[in-house]
């Protein structure tokens, strides 16, 4: 059951510009042991107009604000934490006072590290458990994240869960920012204006900026609600959204990286059906082509990819805009086999395991990213880069027509993928369009089971966009023989992991 908010509550949402009349003015202080000063230059929105403090820190806007009022962090400044452990940084429109309080906090750091996690997606308090064990408790106190972010899909429609959700994130110690998805929508809302109530009533602003000095942070929600339609719902930017943008992206520095937050991927999946409308599209491609370090992140799809808008697509840029689709947190919604703690397998159904995402930005805006599988266990054919598939015996002499299969999760389509036999050569890798074969096998064992092999089987195995394959030699001496292969991921430099096969010597029939 989703949870409601009350009738005031969701109206005062849905109410139209210029309706609400509470919070067009406030200040920025800043406190310092016991002195609490006046903070000018903090830009403060609600999700439309931008405004700055003046040198007594206040700020008042030219129309009555619509939707919750945010500061944005300005660099080394924090804010408190609120009783459910998230940054304190917006009030509901309607607050009583839109008062903001930071305190100095400078940065001392080779590089800004970010937790990046995309659709947890919790149907129930079991679920949650999942995402507390499998995901948030490894990395309490092992982490150096100065920010973490969720890319939507908090809960799977039962809103009623993220004061639990929330306290699980609260763990990881960092503030947390939330950007709305699909699943995060109020069943009962009959307009795109109305649909996400309950979504601000816990996380504030649906569209919001955050300064750090490495990069600037811009959330997005970006699901256009579309009641009676079918779809129900399709990706874009309201214009309300657009006129922030246009307000703040122009005063971004160039030498900070902008990112991106948002749910629905900005490419068409699947392709040939507009799931990103076009017009919004290349409007926000205009926004962001004079900026020389972008990054998009996006989640939605429940598999890890990387897409690359180019003047064929009509971004004008100086490069091509980087898109990663980050994978999911849930994996494929929990399922999948359990282990020994009860947790699904939750593969993807491009065969990456479900975990979360890093990004490390340096000084100037230079980023790195990487993927943490939730479970990598103890064998050597899979680590936290890739995993390996390959047959455990061939014929000595067949024709070598199978091949040995390496999904790197973080691999581009220029990726230099080789494997080698032993200490033999190493020989390059093909990048093949084809379902990862571990996670065809698990689909295979599902099939013949005759019972339930979990609560839900596993996802069907759809085309990879980061697998290779090598074909296998079968001319060397009977016997096993170790299978070596390396990925040259971008960021983390050379990747390894290893499986092994076994030739068998063909006897002679007997005469």
């Amino acid at each position: 059951m989703r949870a409601v908010l009350p009738v005031l509550v969701l109206a005062a949402w849905a109410l139209p510009l210029g309706s609400i009349l509470a919070c067009t003015q406030g200040r920025v202080l800043v406190r310092d042991g016991a002195a609490l000063d006046p903070l000018p230059d903090v830009r403060v929105s609600d999700g439309r107009q931008l405004v700055a403090t003046d040198a007594r820190g206040d700020f008042v806007f030219a129309a009555a604000p619509t939707g919750p009022v945010f500061a944005i962090k300005p660099a080394g400044y924090a804010f408190p934490v609120r009783d459910d452990g998230l940054p304190d940084f917006w009030r509901a429109p309607d607050a009583v006072t839109c008062d903001f309080e930071l305190a100095p906090a400078p940065v001392v750091r080779d590089a800004l590290d970010v937790l990046v996690f995309s659709d947890p997606q919790t149907t129930d308090l079991r679920e949650v458990g999942y995402y507390r064990d499998d995901v948030v408790a490894p990395l309490v106190g092992q982490h150096r994240a100065a920010l973490g972010v969720t890319l939507g899909d908090v809960a799977n429609d039962d809103l009623a869960l993220y004061p639990a959700i929330n306290a699980v994130t609260a763990q990881l110690g960092v503030p947390w920012l939330h950007v709305a998805g699909n699943h995060d929508l109020d069943a009962e809302a009959d307009s795109d204006a109305a649909s996400l109530a309950t979504f601000r009533s816990v996380y504030g602003p649906d569209s919001f900026a955050w300064e750090e000095p490495e990069a600037v942070f811009v959330g997005l929600d970006n699901v256009v609600v579309q009641p009676g339609r079918r779809p129900a719902y399709i990706g874009g930017l309201r214009d309300d959204q657009f006129a922030f943008l246009e307000a703040y992206l122009p005063g971004v520095p160039d030498d900070r990286l902008l990112v991106l937050m948002m749910h629905i991927p900005l490419f068409d999946a699947p392709a040939g059906r507009e799931t990103f409308r076009d017009a919004d599209r290349q409007r926000l491609y205009a926004l962001l082509a004079r900026h020389p370090r972008v990054l998009v992140l996006s989640g939605h799809r429940h598999v890890l990819q990387h897409r690359f808008h180019g003047a064929e697509d009509g971004f004008d840029g100086a490069t091509p805009l980087h898109e990663f689709n980050v994978g999911a947190v849930s994996g494929a919604f929990w399922s999948g086999v359990p282990d020994a703690e009860g947790i699904p397998d939750a593969r993807m159904a491009d065969g990456t395991p479900n975990g979360h995402a890093s990004l490390r930005v340096r000084a100037g805006g230079e980023y790195a990213l990487a993927w943490h599988p939730a479970r990598v266990g103890d064998a050597p054919d899979a680590t936290e880069a890739m995993a390996l598939h390959a047959p455990r015996v061939l014929r000595q002499g067949a024709y070598p027509a199978f091949g040995v299969y390496a999904n790197v999760y973080m691999g581009l389509p220029e990726t230099r993928v080789e494997f080698r036999v032993g200490d033999g050569t190493w020989r390059p890798m093909q990048r093949v369009a084809a379902p990862d074969p571990r996670l065809t096998l698990e689909n295979a064992r599902d099939d013949m089971a005759e019972t339930l092999r979990g609560r839900d089987r596993s996802p069907e195995a759809v085309v990879s966009t980061h697998l290779w394959r090598g074909a296998m030699p079968t001319d060397l001496p009977a016997g096993e023989h170790r299978v070596e292969v390396r990925a040259f991921d971008p960021w983390l430099g050379e990747q390894r992991a290893a499986t092994r096969y076994r030739l068998q010597a063909d006897e002679a029939p007997a005469r």
